[in-house]
């Protein structure tokens, strides 16, 4: 498969609203009516003004099949060193199990390598067993308990 990756643009974020709100979860927390939920576009547009935050689909045939959030932290922890946490990793549901989000990963630990990131980190919801296989099986240790509030 011919895989393009690259940033986000204003264009995709119907897109990708579509892809976060297809699935079991997804269904329950996202907003995919139109006209598309103002939120979408303000948080898009403070993503893509800030130069630690990347959303990078990748696509297919100019088909976009896939998508996720980078951000690159700093610490003072690890001696100053930069973090990269993965977040809304999707793959269209047409092409799921083809070897895409092994790829796609991938893709992205390069990317923190790129940035001089000495650890990528990611969570993922306790009710996705197979998210959870297959991180496991791309070498991520669940090593911390999370926390969220929601507010």
């Amino acid at each position: 498969m011919d895989l393009t990756y690259r940033k986000a643009n204003k264009n995709d974020i119907r897109t990708l609203v579509d892809m976060l709100a297809d699935d079991k979860l997804g269904a329950t927390r996202e907003d995919p009516t139109s006209p598309l939920n103002q939120h979408y576009l303000d948080a898009f547009y403070s993503i893509e003004n800030d130069p630690n935050n990347e959303i990078i689909v990748v696509e297919s045939n100019r088909e976009i099949v896939g998508m996720l959030q980078l951000t690159f932290i700093p610490y003072l922890t690890h001696v100053g060193s930069w973090r990269c946490q993965i977040e809304g990793v999707r793959i269209a549901s047409t092409y799921r199990g083809k070897g895409l989000g092994s790829q796609f990963i991938q893709w992205a630990i390069n990317r923190a390598k790129e940035r001089k990131c000495s650890l990528v980190q990611l969570t993922s919801d306790k009710q996705r067993p197979d998210a959870l296989r297959f991180y496991e099986s791309h070498g991520f240790k669940a090593t911390h308990e999370g926390f969220k509030l929601k507010l």
